[in-house]
């Protein structure tokens, strides 16, 4: 069964984000644009207070730029440091760093606390579903979908369903997506699924240009947008993804894969070793200080 998108109206949803990153912040924003409750979890209360003021600064872009009307509200926002409070939510997107060990305490503890029935979300780059599926208690309740930075922006979303999804699950996805303004395209369960196994890659071979000297940063990207239609240029891409979650991705497919165009290079570590991370650290292959 591919996902539907029948008519949802926002008071059947209470959408639950886990991972106060960029991610999170994102789907978060976009659910609240769409007058969505959310309840938003991370470890520590420093982290959840930026994450405030971050969604706070989306709210404001979206508004802006005309992702919410003038006279539309934005939906609740709460935020808690327990999974234990996420035990009313319709459905749970997990976007906790790439890291199976991270995802996969995360879906074991929510399986125990969500209602059975209850989508478990996992918003990954690169690891397969059925394998995060193994860890949580009812592994039809688990299946990926793959938001697009910024999500309030961009109205596609790559859906992974898993060799034990079930369709209850597809279906109560569809809805919540259907809500969120969203349009899904189902995808098999692979590493890396399309997007990441195409656009990961890539950007590592446009870094080892670089490294190599081969060209020069903007030079890549001016190639890539203005002969071959890229929008953002990849390693402009690559900051706006964040360099340490992109070689984490990297990481994975080199792993399940064997394909060495997957092994990250070494510009890519240098820059994950001295923290320029990209956009959200301020510094990547651009400087965003200014």
């Amino acid at each position: 069964m591919d996902i539907h998108t029948p008519d949802a109206r926002p008071g059947e949803h209470l959408i639950a984000v886990v991972g106060a990153g960029v991610m999170g912040v994102g789907i978060a924003t976009l659910a609240l644009v769409h007058g969505l409750p959310v309840v938003l979890v991370d470890i520590d209360d420093t982290r959840l207070a930026d994450a405030r003021t971050r969604i706070a600064a989306e709210l404001r872009m979206a508004e802006l730029m005309g992702r919410l009307a003038d006279d539309a509200a934005a939906g609740p926002l709460r935020t808690t440091t327990a999974l234990a409070d996420l035990a009313a939510a319709t459905v749970v997107i997990e976007a906790a760093t790439e890291d199976i060990e991270v995802k996969a305490k995360v879906l074991a503890e929510l399986s125990t606390v969500v209602e059975p029935g209850t989508p478990l979300v996992s918003n990954t780059s690169s690891i397969p579903i059925d394998e995060l599926a193994g860890f949580a208690q009812r592994p039809q309740d688990v299946v990926g979908t793959h938001f697009m930075n910024p999500p309030y922006l961009i109205r596609t979303v790559e859906v992974i369903r898993g060799a034990r999804t079930g369709e209850h699950t597809m279906a109560a996805l569809g809805r919540a997506l259907a809500a969120l303004g969203r349009e899904p395209v189902v995808v098999r369960d692979s590493p890396g699924f399309v997007t990441s196994r195409i656009l990961h890659p890539m950007i590592n071979a446009a870094a080892r240009l670089v490294e190599q000297g081969t060209a020069s940063v903007e030079a890549v990207d001016a190639l890539m947008e203005n002969c071959l239609g890229h929008r953002t240029g990849p390693l402009r891409t690559a900051d706006l993804i964040g360099i340490d979650n992109l070689v984490d991705s990297l990481r994975v497919l080199h792993d399940r894969t064997g394909d060495e165009g997957c092994r990250p290079c070494d510009l890519l570590l240098d820059k994950v070793r001295t923290g320029h991370h990209g956009r959200k650290s301020g510094r990547g292959f651009y400087d965003y200080t200014n």
